[in-house]
């Protein structure tokens, strides 16, 4: 392995704080064992300026990402566990690739070119990212590993006809890449051998203070959608496009996650325990990355900036982290102690022709393509 000591620095926004540093580079090791003897990889991605994230090959999950604040010091800002026991015991999509179709459908049921179809339910009377052994939930295998000057691993998982109830062969991938300017992109692709649905996304729970760090309701969300696609009481979107303005879920100028979560007046807030909605970025997909989110946080000077090509975005508030889960920082993860940025096509889309079409064919290929662009804000800290 090629690698050398460098001087460098951090430049984020303005800030600059002195290190010793290598050059970018990929390695892998062994995250643990599986009951039935096969092994889970960790891959860890370093930009050679102090920039690193962890994948994990079950469920291609996202596992940390660490970050400077607004004073040079580094912080995990990624919800995860610390080994592979806790994801087989209490599997809480952390950080996970989820599909076959991100979100939930309505009773497990959608048609096809006039053929039904029944998915496995996991989610009250509902199919939720997948069914009961979504992509969060299996072991992809590491196809591609590239070093520098930018380090990305590429994952892949063959889906088999049938699985979960879904149509066709699907191959799906998952390519992670560090990028300069501190910048991970996310860039999800899926072919078929016969027409099926699919929707990608990525499940990563986010604390811009660190995780295990406590609540995020002060973080500055803004989202650029003007509508929501309301929801039932078992989180089945009705088909209705409702606008924001004037309601809680209006995002658009920017406000703490905290602010209107508990006033009551929004039977939506009720639903979902706070903030766990479609928000509609576009009617169509974009032929590149668009900015879909931006997340500010105001004590560490952390800045996420989310972009993607879908026209739907999932905002979930960690409504149900409820202490049972202990963290990487052996804290207690607890309700709203991290949010959820998820790019998608609409929920229950196969059902609501409306939503657009969610159908892949033999010859096309699906991408979602997913950048987070972090930054400080300079500030002192308060």
């Amino acid at each position: 392995m090629n690698r050398h000591l460098a001087v460098c620095a951090f430049f984020l926004s303005g800030l600059a704080a002195p290190c010793l540093c290598t050059a970018a580079d990929v390695s892998r090791a062994t995250f643990g064992t599986l009951p039935d003897g096969r092994k889970v990889e960790v891959l860890t991605l370093d930009d050679g300026h102090g920039f690193t994230a962890r994948v994990i090959s079950l469920g291609a999950s996202l596992q940390s990402l660490m970050l400077p604040d607004r004073h040079g010091k580094l912080a995990d800002v990624v919800l995860a566990y610390p080994d592979l026991h806790d994801y087989l015991a209490k599997p809480q999509y952390f950080g996970a690739t989820v599909g076959r179709f991100a979100n939930r459908i309505a009773k497990g049921r959608f048609t096809l070119d006039g053929k039904s179809y029944q998915l496995t339910i996991n989610d009250g009377p509902n199919s939720l990212h997948g069914g009961t052994k979504g992509f969060d939930k299996v072991v992809w295998q590491v196809v591609k590993v590239v070093k520098s000057p930018e380090p990305s691993v590429t994952l892949q998982y063959v889906s088999p006809d049938g699985d979960q109830g879904y149509p066709g062969r699907l191959t799906a991938t998952a390519t992670y890449t560090l990028k300069a300017g501190h910048e991970l992109d996310i860039d999800y692709s899926a072919t078929t051998d016969k027409p099926t649905i699919v929707n990608l996304s990525n499940h990563t729970y986010w604390n811009l203070g660190g995780e295990g760090s406590g609540s995020v309701y002060g973080d500055i969300v803004t989202i650029p959608g003007d509508s929501i696609t309301p929801v039932d009481d078992t989180l089945i979107p009705t088909g209705e496009f409702r606008a924001v303005a004037g309601t809680d879920y209006d995002f658009r100028q920017g406000k703490p996650i905290g602010r209107d979560i508990r006033d009551g007046k929004e039977p939506q807030l009720l639903l979902g325990h706070g903030y766990d909605m479609n928000w509609v970025i576009s009617r169509t997909e974009a032929p590149a990355p668009r900015r879909v989110a931006k997340v500010e946080d105001p004590h560490s000077g952390r800045v996420l900036e989310l972009y993607s090509t879908q026209p739907g975005l999932q905002f979930y508030s960690g409504n149900f982290l409820d202490g049972t889960s202990l963290g990487k920082s052996g804290r207690i993860y607890r309700q709203g102690d991290a949010f959820v940025l998820e790019p998608q096509r609409f929920p229950d889309t196969p059902n609501h022709p409306d939503f657009g079409p969610a159908r892949l064919a033999p010859g096309q290929i699906y991408r979602n393509r997913i950048v987070y662009r972090f930054s400080v804000d300079g500030g002192a800290a308060r």
